[in-house]
């Protein structure tokens, strides 16, 4: 494909991830949006722009599958908050490559945890239509996704190592998805015994983000063990968006590690506040860091900053910050995607020009 044809785009779902990427597409270089499909019937027919809180753009929502195959695009943007497997099946058997940010990086997880409605493993089912229709599946987002990404660089000038770990430290209360945080159990009282399962269950997909740094490193895991801390709400607290009674979940500590002989080699950590209003409490710095202890150790903060006019005590201004980190990794990957072979792909067979971004025209 010649670097001077858009790639056509197709996307499905305007939630909050969705609903951005809508604006970015539009200013993508790459990008050309032919579509939109939306899963709740009264958005069905009003035009996205509008849907995404901006001005019509002339592209009409629809809710049929047929209809997003038959528009023929180069490749669907899947930002629902969950994965749709038989909406995958269909696209990808009909030749139309899958980036998306919905809970899937290597697969590991989704076959361990939500297997297909066929009792076969997911990654079979996707990489199978992959094969029938010559198309690519990818998975992605800030974290997990860019995130070992980085870690994995950071290792280019260590001679040793010895162990790395990835953290997430950040306050979750701009990510305004009622449904994953009542899975996850925010706002449930923090000894309920359903909590730790409810963890575990909506975020192994961080077990994938080690096992993709191992595959990285060449580095054959044991397990991935899990591990956590609660914090409980100190007072109640509502957000406007979400509510947590007083001695309910409103912060955690996660750690998937990457096991090798009863040692932690590779390690995934998420440090995450709903409010800072809880016992314990964590120092959130806001950030991504990457700790590689190794010859030589290495430190860094991936630290993101609004560009100059974004007000921060603006709710949906801070809201949309997260959104575009989660959801340009995949806008960005795109064009290494439809260039790659079919069948599943992850990051570590990605070129590094999947991991750049666009400078402005």
């Amino acid at each position: 494909m010649p670097l001077t044809a858009p790639i056509r785009v197709f996307q499905v779902a305007t939630g909050n991830v969705g609903s951005e990427m809508i604006k970015r597409i539009g200013a993508h270089r790459d990008l050309e949006l032919i579509g939109v499909h939306c899963y709740s019937p009264e958005k069905v027919g009003r035009d996205v722009g509008e849907l995404a809180g901006g001005d019509a753009i002339g592209v009409i929502a629809t809710g049929s599958v047929d209809e997003m195959i038959a528009a023929a695009p180069d490749v669907v943007t899947f930002h629902g908050v969950f994965p749709d497997e038989d909406l995958y099946v269909q696209v990808l058997e009909a030749g139309i490559d899958i980036v998306t940010t919905a809970d899937f990086i290597t697969g590991h997880h989704r076959n361990a945890h939500h297997r297909h409605r066929s009792g076969r493993p997911i990654t079979e089912v996707i990489d199978d239509a992959c094969r029938k229709g010559g198309s690519t599946f990818y998975g992605t987002g800030m974290n997990p996704g860019l995130a070992q990404i980085l870690g994995i660089v950071h290792t280019a000038d260590v001679a040793e190592i010895e162990n790395i770990t990835v953290t997430e430290s950040v306050d979750v209360s701009c990510h305004h998805s009622v449904e994953t945080w009542k899975e996850v159990g925010y706002g449930r009282p923090v000894d309920d015994p359903t909590i730790p399962d409810s963890l575990y269950k909506y975020t192994a997909v961080f077990e994938d983000s080690v096992r993709l740094m191992a595959d990285a490193f060449d580095l054959e895991l044991d397990e991935v063990a899990f591990s956590y801390e609660l914090g409980a709400c100190t007072k109640d607290v509502d957000l406007g968006w979400y509510q947590m009674p007083k001695g309910s979940l409103g912060a955690n500590y996660i750690k998937y590690q990457g096991m090798v002989a009863g040692v932690p080699r590779v390690e995934t950590h998420l440090e995450w506040q709903m409010t800072p209003h809880t016992d314990p409490a964590w120092d959130i710095q806001g950030c991504y860091i990457t700790h590689i202890k190794g010859d030589p150790n290495i430190y860094s903060k991936h630290m993101i900053f609004p560009k100059p006019g974004v007000r921060l005590d603006d709710p949906s201004d801070f809201a949309a910050i997260g959104m575009t980190v989660t959801g340009l990794p995949a806008l960005n990957a795109i064009r290494s995607v439809v260039a790659a072979p079919p069948g599943i792909v992850t990051s570590a067979d990605l070129p590094l020009r999947a991991f750049a971004g666009r400078f402005a025209t």
